[in-house]
C-alpha cells in the first residue's frame, strides 16, 4: 500500500487516485517512498506551540537579544477581515485579545482561509511579528480555529523539510501515521546503550518527531540531545556496515591473480635518475600483495603533489604485464592523459611495454589503428574513451584511474567491466583527511604517499594584492631573461561583468602587448584537443617562455624548467585547486614560487581561503582545513563518488561516533547478521548497491 493510501485508510478516508499520484511524487522528491523514510525524515527545528503569549507581550518581545525576530504563537477573537487592494491585494486581519490588537496578512490565500477567519471565530497563530505598513503584523502565520477551551499541544511543534505543494500539516500527519505502527526494531544492546548514555531508538525517533514541553531547545537545535546522538549513531552505522559488507563481497569475486616475479618492475626502477621513496617502497609492497590475491584490488592511492603516484601505478602496470594481462590507465582530460602517455612511454617502452593511447579526438584510421592496439597491447592510456563499447580488451587485469574523483560512478563501473573483475587502483592528489577517510573509504583499502622524493625545494607562495600586477611582470620578466618558464592562470575564458574577472583571452593579449620580447602562449578548455596538445609540447619543449591558461592544467602537467605560478583572481578558487596548481611548479632545479593575485575586498571565506594556503604546503593539512571549511558533503563530491550523503550525523562534531560507529559495525557483521541487516536497510533501502562500485 501506497504511504498515502495507508495514511488516508488510518484516517478512515479513501484517497483519489489523482490526488495520491501527485503525493506521491512530492513524498519522492523528498526521497519518502517507505514508512522508515518518513520515520526517518527528521525536524529541522521545532516551534512552541505549548503555550500562548498575550498579543501585547509579543509585540514587545518580538526581537530576542542577538536581534533576530522569534516565533511567537497568540490567540485571540478576529475583529475585523477584509480584501484591501493597498499597497497590493492582500487578505488583512485583526486579531485581539484582552491585551492588544494585531494585524495578520496574506498576500496570497484561498477562500477556505478568508472563511475561517471571519469575524467573531477565534484564532490561533504562529509566525514573527515585524512593524509593517499596518504597524505591529504576522504576514502568512500559521493558524487554526479554535474553541476558546481548545487545548494546547503537550509537545513542541516539528517543523520538517518539504517540498513545494506538501503542506507542512499534510507532512505531519503522515509521519504521525507512520508512528503509529510497529516500532523499529532495537539492534543494539541494552548494556551498551547504558555504557554509552543512548537511549533505544525507537524512543529517541518518537522524542525528536515530538519533544515534550520542556526538552533542551538548544541541544536539540544544536542536534547534540541524546536522542540526536543515538539516531546519528544508527546512521554512521548504517553507512559503515554497508561499506564493510562492499568491502568483504568483493573478497568472494573471483580476479586473475597477477603473480609475476617482479622482474619488469625491477628493471624500470634500476632505469630511473633517482631511487624510490620509502613512502614508495611501502606501498608498491602493498599493491603487489593485492594483485597477487585471488579477489579483486580495491585500492586508493593517496599522495601530495609531486609524491609519485605515477611511478607507483607504472610498477603495478609492469607487475600485470609480467603476469600476462593488460592494464587500462585512464585520466580524466586529454592534456592529463597525455602527461601520463608520454611519462610511461618513456619509462615502459624501453622494457618492450606495448602501449596504446586512445582518446575522443582520435579519428577515421588512427582511431582505427589505436582500437586495434588496444585490443591486445600491455597498456592502453587514455580518457573516458577507453570505456566506449567499440573497445574491446582481451586481458584486462588492472585498471588504473588516475584522479578518481573527477568520474562517476557509471563512468569508473564500465571500465571495470571491461574484463573479468579487473584490480582497481584509484589515485587521488586531493588528500582526504583521516576523519572523512573512515566514512568515505570503509570499503576501499587506502594507501598514502607520505613523503616527497628528496631534494624538492619549497614552493614559496605570496599574496599580492591586483593593483601591484605591474611589479609581478617584472617578476616574470626576471625570471624568463635566466631561462625559467611560467605560468599564469585565470579562472574564465570569456567576459563576465557580473565577476569582473580578468580573462585568460584578455590577460594574453594585455601580457603580449607588455613582454614583447616573451614567446607567450595561451591554452584553455575550449580549444580542440589537437591544439592544446600543440601549445603543451611546445610549452614543455621550451619553445614557449609564459604559458597564459585557465585550469585545464591544474593536475598532471610536468613541466620541470616551469619556476612561477601566478594565479589570478585567486580568491576565486578552491583550496584544491589552488594547491594543485601551485604543484605544478617545484619540479626541476629552480628555486620556485607562486603568487596569488587576489581582488580587494575580500569575502571571510576568500581571506580564510588565501591564508591556509600561504600558511600550509602539506596537502593532507590543506585538506582538513577544506573539510573545516566546507564541509564533506561538498569535500568528497558524495553524489558523484556513490556514497549516500549523511542527512544528520556531522563529521567534525561526532567525531567520536565516527569511531564508534566504525568499531561496531564490524562486531555486528560477525556476530549478527540480522541485525546489521536492520540498520542498514533502515536507512539505505538498497541505495547501498552504489557503493560496490
Amino acid at each position: 500500500m501506497s504511504l498515502h493510501a495507508r495514511a488516508s485508510s488510518l484516517r478512515g478516508a479513501k484517497p483519489s487516485p489523482k490526488k495520491s499520484s501527485a503525493l506521491q511524487e512530492k513524498l519522492k522528491r523528498l526521497g519518502l517512498t517507505r514508512r522508515e523514510d518518513l520515520l526517518l525524515h527528521l525536524p529541522l527545528r521545532y516551534e512552541d506551540e505549548t503555550r500562548v503569549t498575550p498579543i501585547a507581550i509579543a509585540i514587545q518581545s518580538a526581537v530576542d537579544a542577538e536581534g533576530d525576530h522569534v516565533a511567537v504563537q497568540v490567540q485571540g477573537v478576529v475583529i475585523d477581515s477584509q480584501i484591501q487592494f493597498r499597497p497590493r491585494r492582500q487578505l488583512v486581519v485583526r486579531l485581539a485579545d484582552a491585551s492588544a490588537a494585531l494585524t495578520l496578512r496574506f498576500l496570497n490565500f484561498y477562500p477556505n482561509q478568508q472563511a475561517a477567519l471571519a469575524v467573531g471565530n477565534q484564532a490561533r497563530c504562529v509566525g514573527e511579528i515585524r512593524q509593517g505598513y499596518f504597524g505591529a503584523e504576522m504576514v502568512h502565520p500559521r493558524f487554526r480555529v479554535v474553541l476558546p477551551d481548545t487545548p494546547l499541544p503537550e509537545t513542541l511543534t516539528p517543523i520538517y523539510p518539504s517540498t513545494a505543494g506538501l503542506a507542512q500539516s499534510a507532512l505531519a500527519r503522515l509521519i504521525d501515521d507512520a508512528l503509529i505502527g510497529d516500532p523499529l526494531a532495537e539492534p543494539l544492546d541494552a548494556a551498551f546503550l547504558g555504557q554509552a548514555r543512548l537511549p533505544v531508538f525507537w524512543d529517541a525517533l518518537k522524542r525528536l518527531h515530538h519533544p515534550p514541553a520542556g526538552a533542551d531547545a538548544r541541544a536539540l537545535a544544536e542536534r547534540q540531545h541524546p536522542d540526536w546522538r543515538r539516531i546519528k549513531l544508527d546512521e554512521l552505522l548504517a553507512q559503515q556496515i554497508s561499506l564493510r559488507q562492499a568491502y568483504r563481497a568483493r573478497r568472494e569475486i573471483g580476479a586473475p591473480r597477477l603473480a609475476a616475479s617482479g622482474d619488469l618492475a625491477a628493471a624500470l626502477v634500476r632505469r630511473l635518475p633517482f631511487a624510490l621513496t620509502a613512502a614508495q617502497v611501502r606501498v608498491d609492497a602493498e599493491i603487489r600483495a593485492d594483485l597477487n590475491a585471488p579477489y579483486p584490488m580495491q585500492r586508493l592511492l593517496q599522495g601530495d603533489v609531486g609524491a609519485g603516484k605515477t611511478l607507483v601505478a607504472a610498477l603495478a602496470v609492469c607487475q600485470a604485464v609480467e603476469s600476462g594481462w593488460q592494464a587500462a590507465f585512464m585520466a580524466p582530460t586529454e592534456i592529463l592523459a597525455e602527461q601520463h602517455y608520454l611519462k610511461l612511454i618513456d619509462w615502459l617502452k624501453p622494457l618492450g611495454v606495448e602501449i596504446a593511447w586512445l582518446t575522443g579526438s582520435l579519428a577515421g584510421r588512427t582511431r582505427k589503428r589505436q582500437l586495434a592496439a588496444a585490443r591486445t597491447a600491455g597498456l592502453v592510456v587514455g580518457t573516458h574513451a577507453l570505456i566506449q563499447e567499440s573497445v574491446d580488451y582481451e586481458r584486462l587485469g588492472l585498471v588504473v584511474i588516475d584522479e578518481q574523483h573527477r568520474f562517476g560512478v557509471q563512468q569508473r563501473l564500465a571500465l571495470r567491466q571491461k574484463g573479468q573483475a579487473p584490480h582497481q587502483l584509484m589515485m587521488s592528489a586531493t588528500p582526504i583527511p583521516r576523519t572523512l577517510a573512515m566514512i568515505c573509504c570503509a570499503d576501499l583499502d587506502v594507501s598514502v604517499l607520505d613523503e616527497l622524493p628528496p631534494g624538492r625545494a619549497p614552493i614559496r607562495t605570496r599574496l599580492v594584492r591586483d593593483g601591484r600586477r605591474e611589479e609581478v611582470m617584472a617578476y616574470v620578466r626576471g625570471k624568463v631573461r635566466t631561462g625559467q618558464q611560467v605560468y599564469w592562470v585565470c579562472p574564465l575564458i570569456e567576459e563576465s561583468e557580473s565577476l569582473q574577472l580578468k580573462t585568460a583571452l584578455e590577460t594574453h593579449a594585455w601580457l603580449a602587448d607588455a613582454l614583447p620580447e616573451l614567446n607567450i602562449g595561451l591554452v584553455h578548455g575550449r580549444l580542440k584537443g589537437a591544439e592544446k596538445q600543440a601549445v603543451m609540447a611546445a610549452f614543455v619543449a621550451g619553445e614557449i617562455d609564459l604559458l597564459v591558461a585557465t585550469t585545464v592544467i591544474e593536475v598532471g602537467v610536468d613541466v620541470p624548467n616551469a619556476s612561477l605560478m601566478v594565479i589570478e583572481h585567486a580568491e576565486r578558487f578552491g583550496l584544491s585547486q589552488l594547491h594543485q596548481l601551485r604543484g605544478r611548479v617545484g619540479r626541476g632545479a629552480w628555486e620556485s614560487s607562486c603568487v596569488l593575485l587576489y581582488a580587494e575586498p575580500l569575502s571571510p571565506a576568500a581571506r580564510a581561503r588565501l591564508k591556509i594556503i600561504f600558511e600550509h604546503a602539506d596537502g593532507f593539512e590543506i585538506a582538513r582545513q577544506d573539510l573545516r571549511l566546507r564541509g564533506p558533503g561538498e569535500f568528497i563530491g558524495s553524489r558523484q563518488s556513490g556514497l549516500p550523503l549523511l542527512k544528520y550525523a556531522d563529521l567534525e562534531t561526532d567525531l567520536d561516533l565516527v569511531e564508534t560507529a566504525r568499531v561496531l559495525a564490524e562486531t555486528l557483521i560477525d556476530q549478527s547478521a540480522e541485525k546489521a541487516a536492520q540498520i542498514r536497510d533502515r536507512w539505505l533501502g538498497g541505495k547501498e548497491a552504489l557503493l560496490k562500485t
